[in-house]
């Protein structure tokens, strides 16, 4: 479940200079003459993983995934230069100009999720569907759920954890208190705040939730400062523009994955954007959480 093309394919893997001094890693897999489909990982910083390539039937699909700017394979890493949601769909565009590729599916959850809104509704004669799991449409509502006091009412050790590192009088906005830190100009202290900032995400993400201890740290630096980049600047979208714009791309099927004890991405939220959606197919996994 992962072959690759040949390596006469110079897009089986490859690094695709997309300006800004931005080189993004993007891989292809599956069947070449397969229906298209394009990988979003979350984050923003996550990168894909070979896992990702498992949802789909090799001999069926042309499976495409990419790691965003600043994160996962791609270069230079961490960097926030010339990287907000207008420049991964610039990039997405750039990547289905240079494959050849007509119209495809787009695949993403969590941030993943709210890249592929955000990119159908920018070009939605160039997408058949989409599949999308734990959504998130990056409001004030959802970000005041998760850093502003909401998720920690269930887990308020782990929300003494977050909060630890930063002084009491700057706890009224953990994003911006994270920023200062993540964007230190000392490289040590950005790896001491990236791992508590990656802790209290992914302790929240499964429904058997276990704390995370330790993690890379490039990793933990990558996913900790893309993330709070994007979340400080309300993810470079006017505030409820994914579900303002969804009359572009109404025409189209979209099946939505989503944990009914997603604590990270409330249902709310999934139940919101299918709501009035001709072609919305909701399917609310019980016992299950973001992950």
């Amino acid at each position: 479940h992962g072959r690759l093309h040949p390596a006469t394919d110079p897009f089986a893997r490859h690094m695709l200079d997309v300006g800004d001094g931005h080189r993004i890693y993007v891989e292809q897999c599956g069947n070449p003459k397969g229906r298209p489909v394009l990988v979003l990982h979350g984050g923003p910083g996550g990168g894909c993983s070979p896992f990702m390539r498992r949802f789909f039937d090799p001999a069926h699909y042309h499976v495409i995934l990419f790691d965003q700017r600043g994160c996962g394979r791609s270069t230079p890493s961490a960097s926030v230069t010339a990287n907000t949601t207008q420049h991964l769909i610039a990039d997405i565009a750039l990547i289905r100009e240079r494959l050849g590729i007509g119209r495809w599916l787009l695949f993403g959850g969590s941030w993943g999720a709210t890249l592929a809104l955000a990119y159908a509704e920018a070009h939605p004669e160039l997408v058949t569907g989409l599949i999308l799991r734990g959504v998130f449409l990056g409001t004030t509502a959802e970000l005041d759920w998760f850093y502003g006091g909401g998720a920690a009412r269930f887990f308020p050790e782990l929300w003494a954890q977050f909060q630890e590192p930063i002084p009491t009088a700057e706890r009224g906005d953990m994003i911006a208190a994270y920023h200062r830190r993540l964007f230190d100009a000392d490289l040590g202290r950005q790896g001491r705040f990236a791992l508590p900032w990656l802790m209290w995400e992914n302790a929240l993400a499964g429904l058997q939730s276990a704390p995370v201890s330790h993690a890379p740290a490039d990793y933990a630096r990558a996913f900790a400062r893309l993330e709070n980049h994007y979340f400080l600047n309300r993810c470079f979208l006017d505030e409820g523009q994914l579900l303002r714009d969804r009359g572009r791309i109404e025409h189209l099927p979209v099946v939505i994955v989503q944990g009914r004890y997603d604590m990270v991405c409330p249902p709310a939220t999934a139940a919101a954007l299918a709501q009035g959606w001709p072609g919305a197919d909701l399917r609310i996994v019980p016992a299950s959480g973001h992950a």
